[in-house]
């Protein structure tokens, strides 16, 4: 009896468990679509979830390309803008300089002015009071240089340089020898001469047709004829100075120095 009783009871547990295994495997065929359908919802979600990330991480990877190109580039400008400023404080510095040069030739140009009117001044004095080589040339060359001083398209630059000029050209009238033909006035009348000088120590004048002849008397300020003992010698020296002649030696009258105050 008792066997029969545990056997029972054996029976009733396995009659227990198949039930309980039947009820798993209908809630487990009940709940499957639904797992299968989160489970895509998961992979779907998952997938779009690694898009967003790649999206990101290539986003991420523009902007760091972008970012190191603007360093570069702020880098790059920066040198650049670093060698301008040095360029322009250099051209600061060149015109300051330059400002300052122009400013000390205002300066200069005051005082040169001046100059070059007591220049003009005392070449003119000096003509009329020497010997009148090409008297009327240089009394033409230093109203020349007194009409440049009044024209304001003429630089101070050329017009100093054209007084340096005339005053060479006076300073090579004292050396060597000359001749060439012009007019004399002598007792009321004009002549055809042909003036001759040595430097500046005596200046003739001879008759075109050689029978007469003048020495410049410049303290008196006057020509004086000459005898006819000086005629055949200055026309010698007529013809060495337009070098129609070898050079010799000749007699020629001398004036005297004049005495210095």
């Amino acid at each position: 009896m008792t066997k029969v009783i545990k056997r029972s009871k054996t029976a009733a547990a396995v009659a227990g468990i198949m039930a309980l295994a039947g009820s798993a495997t209908v809630a487990a065929n009940v709940d499957l679509p639904r797992l299968q359908s989160e489970q895509t919802e998961i992979h779907r979600s998952s997938a779009q979830s690694q898009e967003r990330i790649d999206s990101l991480f290539e986003q991420s990877r523009e902007l760091l390309a972008d970012y190191r190109d603007v360093v570069s580039q702020y880098e790059s400008l920066r040198l650049y803008n670093d060698h301008v400023q040095r360029l322009v404080d250099d051209q600061n510095e060149t015109l300051d300089s330059l400002q300052r040069q122009i400013d000390g030739i205002e300066e200069t140009r005051q005082g040169v002015v001046p100059l070059m009117y007591r220049m003009i001044d005392s070449l003119d004095e000096f003509v009329r009071l020497d010997v009148p080589i090409y008297s009327e040339r240089r009394e033409s060359r230093v109203e020349r240089l007194r009409d440049i001083m009044t024209r304001s398209n003429v630089t101070d630059s050329e017009k100093f340089r054209q007084i340096m000029t005339a005053y060479q050209t006076e300073m090579d009238y004292g050396v060597g020898l000359n001749a060439y033909q012009g007019t004399l006035e002598f007792g009321g009348q004009e002549i055809a001469v042909d003036f001759f000088h040595l430097g500046r120590i005596t200046f003739l004048a001879q008759s075109l047709d050689m029978r007469n002849a003048w020495m410049w008397d410049n303290e008196a300020r006057e020509w004086t004829e000459l005898d006819d003992g000086y005629l055949n010698p200055l026309t010698e020296a007529i013809r060495m100075a337009r070098n129609q002649t070898q050079y010799d030696i000749v007699r020629l009258p001398i004036s005297a120095p004049e005495s210095a105050e």
